[in-house]
C-alpha cells in the first residue's frame, strides 16, 4: 500500500470513528436514561461500537473500495457493517454489565438512533465522494450513447461508462425490446422504449453513438439498427459477450465495431458438433487449395474435432507454406500431424499416388478457377481445373477406397451464363454421377459469394477507398448472395457428415444483398461518406449475371437435413456420354469449347429419382 494510499485510509478511519462518536453523543442527548450506570455505560458502549465497526468494515472491505466508484453494492457493504457493529455492541453491554451485577433495561432507542446516524453519515460520506467525483470529470468532450438492451449486459455498460472516464462516453437513454422494462432508470438511465423509436430517440436525445449491450442480437435486428443508425449518421458498436466480461478475458470497453458480418442480416449455420466430430476425430482428412480461403479455413475449422492428420494440398507453395505454419503453431502437441503437399490437381498420376500413399478417410476438394472475368478469357484452364481437375480427384478417391468426396461448389453453377459456372456445373455432374459406382459417397455443396475471399469485392472496394474512390459497381440492381469464409467452412464440413451420396448441399442464405448497398455499407464501416468517396457503375462485365441462383427449377427439394441446410438432387445424364465429352473438350478451339460447356450446363435432365 503506497503512502497515500495509507493516508487515505486512516484519514476514512478516523473520520467513521467520529462518526460513531457523534452518534453516541446525539443518543444520548436525545434519550433520557437516568438508570444507567453513568460515564461506565457510555465508555464500554462506544469501545464496544468502535472496536466492532472496525471488524466489520474489514470483513466487508469497506476500505478496500474506491469510494468514486461506489454503487449500490458498496452501499449495502456499509448497512452490514453499521448493523451488525451495531447489534453485537447491544450484546456485548449486556454481557459486560450482568458479569458486573448491574441490571437495566437495555437503551434500545440509544442505540437505534446511534444506528440510525452512523447509516446516513458513513454511506452518505462515501456516495458523496461518488458524487464529487462524478461532477470533476469533464463531460463535455464525451460522445452521449444510446444503450440497446437494458439488461445485465446494459446495465454493466452503463455503469462502466458513468465510472471510466478514458471512455469518453456518457450513457443518456436506454432502449429495450422487452416493455417491463420500459420507463425503469438503470444506474441513472432510463429506458424511453423499443428499437422502433430509434431515430425519434436519436433526434430527441442529440445521440452521438449506438452500443448493442446484446452480442447475441439476431443479425437481422443488428443490421435493422445499423441501417437505422446510419440513416441518422450515427455510428453504431457492440459490447462483448458478457461470458468473456465475468470471466476476464475482455473489458466492458473493449467495443467492437460493426462489420459486414454483422449486417449479413441472418444467423450463421451452428454445427452439429457430434455428428461432425464422429465424421472426423482420428481419421485422416485430406484438402485440396488448402491454401486458398475456403480450403485454409477448413482445415481450421476440421482441427477442432481432433483428426490424427491432415494432407495439405495445393500448387501454390508459399500459401501452403503458411496454412502449414499456422496450423503447427496452434497445435504445438504435435496431436495432429500436417503434411503438407505440392500437387497441381490437374497432375492425374501425382493426385493418384497421394491418394494411395495417405488414404484419407473425407477429402474436401476447394481447388478450383473462380474468377468469373478471368475464366472468360481463359475458358481452357476452366476447363482443365474444374472439370478435369476435379475427375482426377475423384476418380483418385473412389479407387483409394475414400470414405466421403466433399466438393465446394458455388451458385454460379446454377443456369450459368459464363464458363466458370459452366466448368462447376459439370464438377457436379461428375461426382453426382459418380456416387454409387465405387465404395465412395460424393457430395457438394453449393454456396455464395464468401465475404473476404481472394477474388471477392471487399479487398477491391477496400483498395479502391483508400485510393480515394471511386468505388466501382458493375450495375445498381445487381445481387449476389453472401456468407463469412468460417460459415463456408462449416457448411462444407457438415455436409461430409450429412452426406448420403449424391446431394448437392444448399444453405438457406436468407436475402440476396444488392452490391450497391454492400459497397456503400464497406464505404461506411472505414469510416468515409458515400459523398466523399462515390459509387460509380461500370455495366456488367462478359459472362456476369444480375442476379444469381442456389438451385434450379429441376433441382429444388423440400427435405432439409440440418438447420438452414437443404438439399436438392439433380440427376444429369448418363455418364459414359458425359466422360465422352469431357474427352472431346480439349480438341475443341477456345470458342467451340466455351459454347459447348455453358450449353450442356444448362440442359435440363429428368429422372424418377427426382422425387425421392
Amino acid at each position: 500500500m503506497t503512502y497515500m494510499k495509507k493516508l487515505k485510509t486512516l484519514s476514512l478511519v478516523a473520520v467513521d470513528s467520529f462518526i460513531i462518536i457523534f452518534a453516541i453523543f446525539c443518543g444520548r442527548l436525545i434519550t433520557e436514561r437516568p438508570d444507567l450506570p453513568p460515564g461506565l455505560f457510555y465508555i464500554v458502549t462506544l469501545a464496544l461500537l468502535l472496536f466492532t465497526f472496525q471488524l466489520f468494515a474489514y470483513i466487508f472491505n469497506l476500505y478496500q473500495w474506491m469510494w468514486q466508484y461506489a454503487s449500490i453494492r458498496e452501499v449495502v457493504n456499509v448497512f452490514y457493517s453499521v448493523s451488525f457493529s451495531i447489534l453485537t455492541s447491544m450484546v456485548g453491554v449486556v454481557l459486560f454489565f450482568r458479569l458486573l451485577h448491574y441490571n437495566f433495561d437495555m437503551p434500545v432507542s440509544l442505540f437505534f438512533i446511534a444506528w440510525l446516524i452512523e447509516l446516513v453519515f458513513i454511506g452518505g460520506l462515501r456516495l458523496v465522494g461518488r458524487i464529487m467525483y462524478l461532477d470533476r470529470m469533464d463531460h463535455t468532450d464525451n460522445e452521449r450513447v444510446l444503450i440497446f438492451g437494458a439488461g445485465r449486459g446494459g446495465a454493466i455498460l452503463a455503469r462502466q461508462m458513468n465510472h471510466v472516464q478514458r471512455m469518453k462516453m456518457t450513457p443518456v437513454v436506454f432502449l429495450d425490446d422487452d416493455p417491463d422494462k420500459h420507463k425503469r432508470v438503470i444506474n441513472g438511465v432510463k429506458v424511453v422504449g423499443d428499437r422502433t423509436k430509434l431515430e425519434e430517440t436519436i433526434q430527441k436525445y442529440n445521440i452521438d453513438k449506438v452500443v448493442i449491450a446484446m452480442p447475441s442480437l439476431a443479425r437481422n435486428k443488428v443490421k435493422e439498427l445499423y441501417d437505422k443508425s446510419s440513416a441518422c449518421d450515427v455510428k453504431v458498436q457492440i459490447m462483448p459477450d458478457i461470458d468473456d466480461i465475468l470471466a476476464g478475458r475482455k473489458e466492458v470497453s473493449m467495443l467492437k465495431n460493426i462489420d459486414l458480418e454483422d449486417l449479413l442480416g441472418r444467423d450463421p449455420v451452428v454445427l452439429d458438433s457430434e455428428e461432425v466430430s464422429n465424421a472426423i476425430n482420428n481419421k485422416t482428412i485430406l484438402v485440396t487449395g488448402a491454401g486458398g480461403s475456403i480450403g485454409s479455413e477448413i482445415v481450421r475449422q476440421i482441427s477442432k474435432f481432433g483428426p490424427k492428420e491432415v494432407i495439405l494440398l495445393g500448387h501454390g507453395e508459399n500459401s501452403i507454406y503458411l496454412i502449414h505454419q499456422e496450423m503447427m503453431n496452434l497445435y504445438k502437441d504435435g496431436a495432429i500431424k500436417y503434411i503438407p503437399v505440392i500437387a497441381d490437381i490437374q497432375d492425374r498420376d501425382k493426385i493418384f499416388s497421394v491418394m494411395t500413399q495417405y488414404k484419407p478417410a473425407i477429402v474436401y476438394h476447394a481447388a478450383a478457377h473462380k474468377h468469373v472475368p478471368m475464366m472468360e478469357a481463359n475458358p481452357r484452364e476452366a476447363v482443365k481445373n474444374n472439370i478435369l481437375g476435379t475427375k482426377n480427384v475423384a476418380e483418385a478417391c473412389a479407387a483409394a477406397g475414400v470414405e466421403t468426396f466433399v466438393m465446394v461448389s458455388t451458385d454460379k453453377a446454377v443456369n450459368p451464363p459464363n464458363i466458370m459456372g459452366a466448368t462447376k456445373r459439370w464438377a457436379e455432374m461428375i461426382i453426382q454421377n459418380m456416387n454409387g459406382h465405387s465404395a465412395t459417397t460424393f457430395v457438394g455443396v453449393r454456396f455464395g459469394n464468401v465475404l473476404g475471399s481472394r477474388g471477392s469485392v471487399i479487398p477491391l472496394f477496400q483498395k479502391q477507398i483508400a485510393a480515394g474512390g471511386p468505388v466501382t459497381v458493375t450495375h445498381p440492381d445487381i445481387t449476389r448472395y453472401f456468407m463469412t469464409i468460417p460459415e463456408a467452412s462449416r457448411l462444407v464440413i457438415q455436409a461430409g457428415a450429412l452426406a448420403q451420396g449424391g446431394e448437392i448441399f444448399v444453405l438457406d442464405m436468407g436475402q440476396p444483398m444488392k452490391i450497391a448497398d454492400l459497397a456503400k455499407n464497406v464505404i461506411e464501416l472505414s469510416g468515409n461518406t458515400v459523398e466523399d468517396i462515390g459509387i460509380e457503375f461500370t455495366g456488367l462485365r462478359p459472362g456476369e449475371k444480375m442476379y444469381e441462383e442456389l438451385l434450379n427449377e429441376n433441382e429444388v427439394s423440400d427435405k432439409q437435413v440440418h438447420d438452414k441446410i437443404y438439399v436438392g438432387k439433380a440427376v444429369p445424364k448418363d455418364y459414359h456420354e458425359l466422360l465422352e465429352e469431357i474427352d472431346q473438350l480439349l480438341m475443341m478451339d477456345k470458342e467451340q469449347m466455351k459454347e459447348f460447356v455453358i450449353r450442356e450446363a444448362n440442359k435440363k435432365f429428368y429422372n424418377s429419382q427426382m422425387s425421392h
